[in-house]
């Protein structure tokens, strides 16, 4: 994290939590490869709500995901004392804008936030009360996203947020063969992009 004196990053790694999707525990492909990417910005820890540990399909009622997400924190925390950040995929991101409204956190990023519901809710009421920074890291193509009602969600949230439009992206920010190939690209540059993107964003504003 940045030193607001010196502009400097200064003080311990910070903990960066987290939090899987719905569809998929801690130990999925996409789970691990975004952890070794993010390792390179603060010490990583993964975990899963209790319906993935026990093996169910169908998530816990937010609540509980919130428990247990504040539970995973604070386990943390004694490891980790430093500057704490959740991340999440999809659902993580959205519990732990939850969480953040509870618990005292330097940021939230969100790997393709769910804004729409299943039956095409729009789901803006935490955003909307969060005051801890988050960044959205987003898929140009993501149907739970689409960037207009983001932008038009941020416009009223009084948190400071940014933005990293993954082009051509999906709900897991991965771009189609054929787009790649067109641009001569591959799934690491662009991983790679929303990284950087994401170091920035932790460094504060300039």
């Amino acid at each position: 994290m940045r030193d607001p004196k010196t502009g400097r990053s200064s003080g311990p790694r910070p903990l960066l939590l987290f939090a899987p999707g719905a569809g998929a525990p801690s130990t999925s492909a996409w789970m691990a490869r975004w952890a070794a990417r993010l390792a390179a910005l603060g010490e990583v820890v993964r975990f899963d709500y209790p319906y993935q540990r026990a093996g169910r399909r169908s998530p816990d009622r937010l609540p509980v995901l919130v428990g247990a997400h504040r539970a995973a924190l604070a386990e943390a925390r004694v490891r980790h004392p430093g500057p704490a950040v959740l991340v999440g995929k999809s659902m993580g991101g959205r519990v732990g804008c939850h969480v953040a409204l509870e618990e005292a956190v330097d940021a939230v990023v969100c790997l393709g936030y769910p804004l729409r519901g299943q039956r095409g809710e729009v789901r803006d009421e935490v955003l909307v009360a969060l005051r801890a920074p988050v960044l959205f890291v987003q898929g140009a193509r993501d149907p739970l996203c689409p960037l207009a009602l983001l932008d038009a969600v941020r416009g009223r949230m009084e948190a400071r947020t940014a933005l990293h439009v993954v082009e051509g992206g999906n709900h897991s920010l991965e771009v189609g063969v054929r787009a790649l190939a067109a641009r001569g690209e591959t799934q690491e540059d662009v991983e790679a992009r929303a990284l950087a993107a994401i170091a920035a964003f932790l460094e504060g504003p300039r």
